[in-house]
């Protein structure tokens, strides 16, 4: 296995005979590439990666096709956090901060003021469940953690660390069917504890392995590529003028001479004329008979 190079890569890992598994993301391109699209000040692309990194790590460890959204929102400068990871290892995310606000990076409460954590589970097939927490803790990682502690699931660790080129994370969790076997979590977790924001951003993967667990036995499968992939199209946007109404667009047709959207994600805009708005809602085309208010 060739791990020199761990550049947008998901690794997963298993300690032999215990009840534990881990996972390694390194973000670079893919990071990049959800920051280029914006202009975001560097503590909100700070807060952003470790949020791409950390829905990630956790889509990683579902059973399911689909998607995990990871989202945080509060009434703070940064309003909205929102990361989506989908079982193909593809991310996207985007944050909405008040510009006119200064942001200082002293905890999440003054980062996102009265948050709460929000957590997707979108299955391709089947109903989508989602679980919501107040946002308590200094970090994200800290407020992750607390969301399992509080849902009763499996024993969680993160460790979330961003610089100006890339993100990483680290994510540890028991296997359902050891769980309650404390000592083994407890001496794993003490010896990840000891990682370094500049180990885990600096080192290749089996360098951070050995760095922590040279004393245990563990497996280190092969890497899965991560990219930057946004899922919008055109007709996902037309669903959404659908909802505004006829009526609505028809102003603002009036006002422009075509209806103009963007994806909030990738930037990438739709643009609608009056015959594609009058198509879409199944108006004939030769019917230019005014709409009465």
């Amino acid at each position: 296995m060739n791990t020199d190079n761990n550049n947008d890569s998901l690794f997963r890992f298993i300690f032999d005979n215990l009840g534990v598994r881990g996972e390694i993301v390194s973000l670079d391109t893919s990071f990049q590439n959800s920051l280029d699209l914006h202009h975001y000040p560097d503590v909100v692309a700070n807060q952003l990666g470790q949020a791409l990194a950390a829905s990630l790590l956790l889509s990683a460890t579902l059973k399911f096709d689909g998607s995990l959204i990871l989202q945080v929102q509060g009434n703070g400068p940064i309003s909205m956090l929102v990361a989506h990871a989908s079982n193909q290892q593809t991310i996207r995310g985007l944050a909405h901060w008040d510009e006119e606000q200064p942001i200082e990076n002293s905890g999440l409460a003054s980062l996102f003021g009265d948050g709460r954590l929000v957590l997707t589970l979108k299955p391709t097939k089947g109903q989508a469940y989602q679980g919501i927490v107040a946002l308590e803790g200094e970090t994200l990682s800290d407020a992750l953690e607390s969301y399992f502690a509080q849902s009763e699931q499996l024993k969680t660790r993160l460790w979330l660390f961003t610089n100006s080129e890339k993100a990483v994370g680290l994510l540890l969790q028991e296997l359902p069917a050891h769980a309650g076997e404390a000592a083994d979590w407890e001496r794993i977790e003490m010896l990840a504890n000891t990682i370094t924001d500049h180990e885990l951003l600096n080192l290749n993967v089996e360098e951070v392995i050995h760095r922590l667990f040279h004393e245990e036995s563990v497996t280190l499968y092969e890497p899965q590529t991560v990219s930057f992939k946004c899922n919008c199209s055109r007709q996902k946007i037309e669903a959404g003028l659908l909802t505004v109404g006829y009526e609505e667009l028809l102003s603002i047709l009036e006002e422009k001479g075509f209806v103009d959207t963007h994806c909030d994600f990738c930037n990438h805009h739709y643009q609608f004329n009056p015959e594609d708005i009058k198509r879409l809602f199944g108006i004939p085309i030769a019917d230019d008979s005014p709409v009465h208010h």
